[in-house]
């Protein structure tokens, strides 16, 4: 299912804010009319995050302020879920100080939150094991070289009752669109396609299938969550 697009109107609004919020250190040309938001994932497959094509490099304070812009239009189309995370992420401790681009997600920048259930997540690799209710997630938006941004998809994963499914270490995997659709769920709707994050997040079970914030934007648990 690939990521809806913005209307024509919107992404060039957005778009023009990054152009001015990058204006600062670099010269962006306008969005062309191609720019639009990469698919999430290979139609029917489930197979993984396509990559965004040519990325922007941001610096963590460019990064941020785009943030800074867009997050809480993010946050309100998550929350159309009606999923509970979805609804309740943005009031979370986030664990990164800066939007950071990563890699598995496509090369989209993302964001990681937890609740307060998971607060061992700030502990990072020393965190162990998550109790029932933990709940991580990230949030994701891609820059393009032209400056146009487009908000991705939210990813949460929330650590179930023991016995709920031993292939995925108990975690339920889920992934809304920007337009707060599901696209799929663990043992749920769609729940082929949350398969590739079981199997990449399985490559982490010595540290509970978890994955955490790059060291370079880590902010200690209990510390401020840094300028989002």
């Amino acid at each position: 299912m690939p990521e809806r697009s913005q209307s024509r109107p919107r992404a060039v609004s957005i778009a023009l804010a990054a152009v001015a919020l990058l204006a600062a250190t670099a010269a962006v040309p306008a969005p062309a009319d191609s720019d639009r938001a990469p698919p999430e994932v290979p139609a029917g497959d489930g197979g993984g995050h396509f990559a965004a094509p040519d990325p922007a490099t941001l610096t963590a304070g460019q990064a941020a302020a785009i943030y800074r812009e867009i997050r809480d239009r993010m946050a309100g189309g998550y929350r159309l879920s009606g999923l509970p995370a979805a609804r309740n992420f943005a009031r979370w401790q986030r664990f990164n100080a800066a939007p950071y681009r990563s890699a598995t997600h496509g090369e989209r920048f993302v964001n990681n939150y937890a609740n307060a259930v998971a607060r061992a997540y700030g502990r990072h690799e020393a965190a162990g094991i998550m109790p029932p209710g933990a709940t991580v997630v990230k949030d994701t938006f891609y820059v393009s070289q032209s400056g146009a941004v487009f908000p991705g998809a939210l990813m949460i994963m929330e650590k179930m009752p023991a016995g709920f499914d031993a292939a995925t270490g108990d975690w339920r995997y889920a992934m809304v669109m920007p337009d707060g659709s599901l696209f799929g769920e663990t043992g749920g709707e769609n729940a082929h396609g949350m398969v590739f994050c079981a199997d990449c997040h399985a490559l982490a079970a010595a540290t509970d299938y978890l994955f955490f914030v790059p060291e370079p934007f880590r902010i200690g648990a209990g510390s401020p969550a840094g300028d989002p």
